[in-house]
């Protein structure tokens, strides 16, 4: 085993950052010093937290300029849309600090003679957050910062291809003056993850992650009665009716499509059109995937970065293959994108036709730039495709028939429903998913109940 963990850089194949494990030993104490700093944070007003919390996102976007070419050189993404990341983490840390006194209120069961009663929702102790490099800021904030804000105290264990963003959330929250050992950054192997987990050394677990390795997380838990919260990827379908704008979905759904080169658990990886508009649709859609610029994320001209690594692109790769070799049509000549090619990391966008679900591009999480279009006849036929798959993040509907897009939306076995806009995280709504997709839940209200547990009082006031 190694003694440190290195960020390879898709950029250029080279070592971009490289920090050394924690040891065993620190690991202990970084779990005690938790604990001891967890009783007394619980013990402080919600607004009190706030103020701190507030000050380490303001903290972080102080580190905006350093940020944004860190982020391009450790997981590819064009420094163009680096902001975004940013934006994205500051809408829903200020959301959740705003909304924790009503999530975190008593709730009142109403009026009982001679007794006072209420439920109060209690800090479950110690959170261990595993986040992922795709959208590494946005991953980890929908559960530190209401974790913190529930009264936790929080473990962070960053992926080894983002591990600077854990050291940039640490400087944060040591910029706010968060009370010592109350949030800590562990620079892990797997096995030490596996080993805090199956110990029984924290309350809650936080996954972002594979199918597998969700599983491995169910296993190291198992026996230990620790919760899981588990968001393991998606299949996403949008569904495009024949009312739809069509100027509006082809520019929504291709950027849903390859937007971080199609590294997304949330990205459009299907599309059912109506076959009224089929073609159109996939004209259209195939001229404005031939605009993007694959090249250099350091480059502002740039709009398509490489993906995270070599063998992750010749996966796609092979998808596609396989699927051209099954009759699938291939729209895009990659020829067109130069520095594609195979082993590389700088992979052109492709559009598919000709497609079916006995395709693996079509039933197996890709992961990367590449949809796959079919036309349907009505909307029964569309959900029923769009069910047909081991997994349900997000699903969406592109028509001007609200009606119809919650009547379908009600079959749709999908974790979220969205009409006229795709991959997007909305704080004020759970982000959840059925299926191999995961459980469980981030953001929201609905987030904070993961984070707490009930205490119910049943206080009697007189014996009358």
């Amino acid at each position: 085993m190694t003694d440190t963990v290195r960020c390879v850089s898709p950029v250029n194949g080279e070592i971009y950052a490289e920090l050394p494990l924690t040891p065993d030993s620190e690991i202990e104490t970084a779990l005690a010093a938790a604990r001891a700093a967890q009783d007394e944070w619980a013990k402080k007003p919600v607004f009190e937290r706030a103020k701190i919390c507030t000050a380490a996102v303001d903290a972080m976007l102080s580190m905006r300029d350093e940020i944004v070419p860190e982020l391009a050189w450790q997981m590819g993404r064009p420094v163009k849309f680096g902001a975004g990341e940013l934006n994205g983490f500051e809408e829903r840390a200020r959301y959740m600090i705003d909304m924790a006194d009503v999530a975190l209120a008593r709730v009142d069961p109403g009026p009982k003679e001679h007794f006072r009663r209420w439920i109060s929702r209690e800090p479950l102790g110690l959170v261990f957050v595993i986040a992922p490099w795709n959208f590494p800021f946005m991953t980890a904030v929908n559960s530190v910062i209401p974790a913190l804000m529930a009264g936790n105290a929080v473990l962070l264990k960053h992926a080894a291809q983002t591990i600077l963003v854990g050291e940039r959330f640490q400087k944060a929250f040591d910029m706010a003056g968060l009370p010592k050992g109350l949030f800590r950054h562990l620079v892990l192997s797997h096995g030490q993850t596996g080993q805090i987990i199956s110990g029984g050394h924290v309350d809650q677990v936080n996954f972002t992650g594979s199918v597998e390795g969700g599983k491995v997380m169910e296993k190291a838990a198992a026996g230990t009665f620790t919760g899981l919260g588990l968001e393991l990827g998606g299949k996403d379908p949008a569904y495009v009716r024949a009312d739809c704008d069509m100027a509006q979905s082809v520019e929504n759904l291709v950027d849903g499509a390859f937007f971080n080169s199609g590294q997304s658990c949330c990205g459009i990886e299907r599309i059912y059109v109506h076959r009224d508009v089929y073609s159109d649709f996939v004209d259209a859609y195939v001229d404005l995937t031939r605009q993007y610029v694959l090249g250099d994320p350091l480059d502002q001209a740039t709009t398509l970065g490489p993906m995270v690594k070599g063998t992750a692109a010749d996966f796609v790769r092979s998808q596609i293959d396989a699927a051209v070799r099954g009759g699938a049509t291939a729209h895009i000549d990659p020829k067109h994108f130069p520095r594609d090619e195979k082993g590389s990391p700088y992979m052109a966008p492709q559009v598919l036709t000709d497609v079916n679900h006995q395709m693996a591009v079509m039933m197996e999480e890709s992961f990367g730039p590449v949809v796959g279009i079919m036309p349907v006849a009505d909307d029964a036929e569309a959900i029923q495709l769009m069910n047909d798959s081991p997994y349900g993040l997000t699903a969406s509907i592109w028509t001007h028939d609200l009606n119809a897009a919650e009547e379908i939306g009600a079959g749709l076995q999908t974790g979220t429903v969205f009409m006229n806009r795709c991959d997007y995280l909305d704080p004020a709504l759970a982000w959840t998913g059925v299926k191999d997709t995961g459980r469980g839940a981030t953001l929201s209200k609905v987030g904070y109940e993961t984070l707490t547990r009930p205490k119910s009082w049943h206080m009697r006031t007189s014996f009358g």
